[in-house]
């Protein structure tokens, strides 16, 4: 792996955790206001080592070690600062099984935002598909249902990965469903700000998850997803902080990860059954999506200020 390799894959991953963390730093900031200022520095220290360091720290070693049975977690740790060629040999064994996983999981993400949230629609076919949102379920369990099948066919361990893909989503969707109604007690209750802050770090547990799954899309190096995920991270740290009213009005950038989360997750589920691409397949795919919605948002802004000027 060359420097270009990694510097690529690096930045892509940056990108992809920064905008799959948007809705997340949304949260935060709209909490934050509502707390005093050396709690919101208590949360901005503790919850930086518990995101970063905690949960996007040690995830990405859990997920290599739960597809890698035959390893345990001390050698599964130590395969990441070593060149052991045997425990090398079980997680390249192991990489379909992860890649579907992490595949279904992402693309119902996609799906379920596609059917069911509200959103500002940059497509009139998005309007179309979220009138439907009860066709989410059905359309996602005969997805997985016909993955299934092909799974027994081609490699019947494959079926398993891809049910603990769709569980885990369903798992993880449930904290997120439930976000904006605790977001709304949390603005409305006094509560203290210890709960605040206990609720905050719970909710930003399970936003990292989608950061941490997708990294795999990009590479299987434990390292390099570290340094990426981290990087984002900080970066949607000082987001939460500093520019949240400024990321607010780009009102197509929820689309633009979303749409990157659907793609990754269809990347990773063909790579699990053979499909090679290239390793800067993942990090284009993200870029370029991201740009062009961030082109739609800035647009719609223009239109927006030209509209005053001309009322002025």
């Amino acid at each position: 792996m060359n420097w270009i390799h990694i510097l690529v894959v690096v930045f892509g991953l940056c990108v992809f955790e920064i905008i799959s963390s948007v809705d997340n730093a949304i949260v935060n900031a709209h909490v934050l206001r509502t707390m005093p200022e050396k709690f919101r520095k208590w949360f901005l220290v503790w919850g930086l080592f518990f995101a970063v360091f905690v949960v996007r720290g040690l995830l990405p070693f859990i997920i290599v070690w739960l597809v890698n049975t035959n390893l345990s977690f001390v050698q599964v740790f130590s395969f990441v600062f070593s060149n052991n060629p045997e425990i090398a040999h079980y997680v390249e064994l192991s990489k379909p099984l992860l890649l579907l996983g992490g595949g279904i999981y992402l693309f119902f993400v996609f799906l379920s935002w596609l059917f069911l949230e509200e959103k500002k629609y940059a497509f009139l076919v998005e309007g179309f598909i979220h009138r439907r949102g009860v066709w989410f379920y059905s359309i996602a369990s005969i997805f997985l249902t016909g993955v299934i099948y092909y799974c027994l066919k081609y490699n019947p361990l494959l079926a398993l990965s891809a049910t603990i893909g769709a569980t885990a989503f369903f798992i993880t969707d449930g904290f997120k469903n439930n976000a904006q109604e605790q977001e709304k007690k949390l603005l409305s209750q006094h509560l203290s700000a210890f709960s605040k802050i206990l609720y905050l770090e719970i909710l930003d547990m399970s936003f990292s998850i989608d950061g941490v799954i997708g990294a795999f899309a990009f590479t299987i190096s434990v390292p390099l997803i570290l340094i990426g995920n981290g990087l984002g991270a900080l970066v949607v740290r000082e987001v939460t902080v500093r520019g949240i009213d400024l990321i607010s009005k780009f009102a197509y950038l929820k689309n633009g990860a979303m749409y990157s989360i659907g793609m990754l997750g269809i990347l990773m589920a063909l790579e699990s059954f053979g499909q090679e691409f290239p390793f800067w397949l993942a990090p284009l795919n993200t870029i370029l999506l991201l740009s062009f919605f961030l082109f739609l948002s800035y647009r719609e802004i223009s239109a927006a200020k030209n509209t005053r000027k001309k009322r002025a």
